[in-house]
């Protein structure tokens, strides 16, 4: 059965998991998902060991037969896109009567496919990159320091798959050159040695990128590129492929307006859906690694916003500059807010923002605090910060004395006793809270990172927490 455009996307819509719709899941909320899947009888689970702080590392197997795939996810625990995506796969091999009983069959018949869903549970609960021992698992294929890494290591020694899957995020920084497109998917056949050399196992991994690239362009035309290919010995997915499996790298990247990746989690679905059928039934031997060679690779030039031609004043001396800003994520439990600074400031004509915006003509205005009144944040209404921004307040206090953390959706920033001290100037890796416009109005306000256009409606989708 070769599923075309219309099939992916009824798959997806049919087994996407209603579970796992924000990307700071933890370990406890997978549990009851494998409980699920175990009890189906089409998988079997296997607990393989155990990460440092005593959390079971799982492996799910379908399909019995002679081609091994093993695919591996959040080894980074702040990378849970393609752990989605694996629990929708997971519904849908798990489905039937829908019309793709002949693929499953088929894949079921000629594949075994081992997942490992989650190999950093310690890192995704803190929704950070390392392990609990602060150890980046990914640079630790040679040294084994990790209990996870040996964990995986050991399942590629008893395994021997005959094709690896290392499933990662990318930022959102990444552009497909020449553009400001996001990079949504970024593939890559790693290297398994400095000089980048092409054995057959490369090869045919290179074949099926490209496969998978073929279909992606029907869903995000333009917006799949390669990552850096440069070998890194210490690396999971470079050792893998030395080791003989044939050996895949997918890096969930950016889409404008998904902060939460339900739509880059849709493309890795189809991305594995995709090279499933290929391994099965061998197509994936019919395309071009010269196919593989002109995908373009990453650029990075995007910011989340990129203010141009903004006039300047210090010392007496006025200039136009570009501005960029970076909107950090601060985690915060099972949520966020973000921190907004001045990333650099010059010209940046090459360069690209997710808000990108030309103030030409108008110049930067300190923003003010609010001292006429103290606000409870219960009393405090968007209506309120609006008029308050169109008046060159960038910061107001509230009454309220919680001493665990706040957050809050208001494009103003919420103080509950610290001290508010706005630039006079822009200030390279300062706070990103100033106003734009002429000498006689205001026209928009940045607060905390996020562009206030004051000639467009404004709302509550802020990140932010009270300070």
């Amino acid at each position: 059965m070769n599923l075309v455009k219309e099939d992916f996307l009824k798959a997806f819509s049919l087994y996407e998991e209603k579970a796992l719709q924000h990307r700071r899941f933890k370990y406890a909320d997978i549990l009851p998902l494998l409980q699920g899947i175990e009890a189906s009888k089409q998988f079997t689970v296997e607990e393989i060991g155990q990460s440092v702080e005593d959390r079971s590392i799982f492996r799910l197997k379908y399909g019995q037969g002679p081609i091994k795939v093993l695919l591996w996810s959040q080894m980074h625990g702040d990378e849970p896109t393609a752990t989605m995506a694996l629990f929708d796969l997971f519904n849908f091999l798990n489905g039937e009567a829908d019309g793709f009983d002949a693929l499953r069959k088929e894949m079921g018949n000629k594949l075994s496919l081992y997942f490992i869903p989650m190999l950093n549970p310690d890192g995704a609960e803190r929704y950070q990159r390392r392990t609990a021992m602060d150890v980046d698992m990914n640079r630790d294929a040679r040294a084994l320091a990790t209990v996870e890494g040996s964990l995986l290591k050991a399942q590629a020694r008893l395994l021997k798959p005959d094709f690896a899957f290392n499933l990662h995020n990318q930022n959102n920084y990444y552009n497909i050159p020449g553009s400001a497109t996001p990079v949504t998917i970024s593939l890559l056949a790693p290297a398994y040695d400095y000089a980048r050399s092409v054995n057959t196992v490369r090869a045919d991994a290179m074949r099926l990128i490209v496969g998978i690239n073929k279909i992606l362009q029907e869903f995000i035309p333009n917006a799949v590129a390669k990552y850096d290919d440069e070998h890194t010995p210490r690396g999971f997915g470079d050792n893998f492929q030395k080791w003989g499996a044939r050996t895949i790298l997918i890096e969930s990247g950016a889409y404008a307006g998904d902060p939460e990746k339900l739509e880059v989690r849709k493309y890795n679905f189809i991305a594995l859906l995709h090279a499933f059928q290929e391994i099965a039934s061998g197509s994936y031997l019919v395309h071009d690694i010269a196919d593989y060679n002109a995908i373009p690779f990453n650029d990075e030039k995007l910011h989340d916003v990129l203010i141009r031609n903004l006039s300047i004043k210090k010392n007496g001396k006025r200039m136009l500059v570009d501005v960029a800003i970076r909107q950090n994520e601060k985690t915060v439990a099972g949520d966020y807010y973000v921190e907004g600074v001045i990333e650099d400031i010059g010209d940046f004509q090459d360069f690209y923002g997710y808000t990108d915006i030309d103030v030409a003509g108008l110049q930067f205005i300190p923003a003010k605090m609010y001292t006429d009144q103290v606000f409870s944040l219960a009393e405090l209404t968007l209506p309120i910060v609006i008029e308050l921004l169109k008046q060159g307040y960038g910061a107001l206090q509230i009454s309220d004395r919680d001493e665990g953390t706040q957050l809050h959706d208001f494009p103003i920033q919420v103080l509950n006793g610290a001290n508010f001290v706005a630039d006079t100037c822009l200030r390279l890796g300062g706070g990103a809270d100033f106003f734009i416009g002429s000498e006689k109005e205001i026209q928009y306000a940045v607060i905390n990172g996020y562009l206030i256009n004051f000639t467009q409606s404004i709302d509550n989708k802020s990140k932010n927490v009270v300070k």
